[in-house]
């Protein structure tokens, strides 16, 4: 993880820049370090609404009313809560709302944690069985050109998106005692 005073790496500044162009007016997450300088971006913007959430599925609900309301919400959510969201992605297709996940991935790159492997692992099985169309990010350098690709794909043609941001994009976890 990154200082929070220390510059982002260019792939999440490209991650931003493509939700800002893209006119996003919500952001929705549960704190992540793969997500922090989107994060700390949105709650710098006055235009933006930065939304903590208590759990994933909450975003899912919110993106759905932002949409009724006129506005284009994002969530963002680590692997491990695309389980919490399953029973509520049967809204977006119920109602045929678009929507738009950046998903940072855990479970496949020099994973520590055990209890990440299994919703790594099916993470992107579990998107598509709910109707999700999924891109994914492994490359910094391709990271600009997917999310916007994934982004136009929901506010523009209707879709349900997911990118997954690869673990590789945002470095190895290591546990630290304090």
């Amino acid at each position: 993880m990154t200082h929070p005073s220390a510059p982002a790496p260019a792939w999440q500044e490209a991650v931003f820049k493509v939700l800002k162009q893209g006119g996003v007016r919500q952001i929705a997450y549960v704190p992540d370090a793969g997500h922090s300088h989107v994060i700390r971006s949105a709650i710098a913007d006055p235009d933006i609404e930065d939304v903590v959430l208590t759990t994933e599925e909450e975003g899912v609900a919110l993106a759905a009313g932002a949409w009724l309301g006129g506005d284009r919400a994002v969530l963002l959510m680590q692997s491990s809560g695309v389980g919490n969201c399953v029973n509520m992605f049967s809204l977006l297709q119920a109602a045929d709302f678009p929507f738009f996940t950046l998903v940072t991935m855990r479970g496949e790159y020099a994973e520590f944690n055990p209890w990440q492997g299994p919703m790594g692992k099916a993470t992107q099985a579990a998107l598509e069985l709910m109707g999700i169309h999924v891109l994914r990010v492994t490359n910094p350098e391709e990271t600009e050109e997917i999310v916007s690709a994934g982004f136009d794909a929901a506010f523009q043609a209707g879709e349900k998106v997911a990118v997954l941001l690869g673990q590789n994009l945002i470095g190895r976890k290591k546990w630290e005692r304090h």
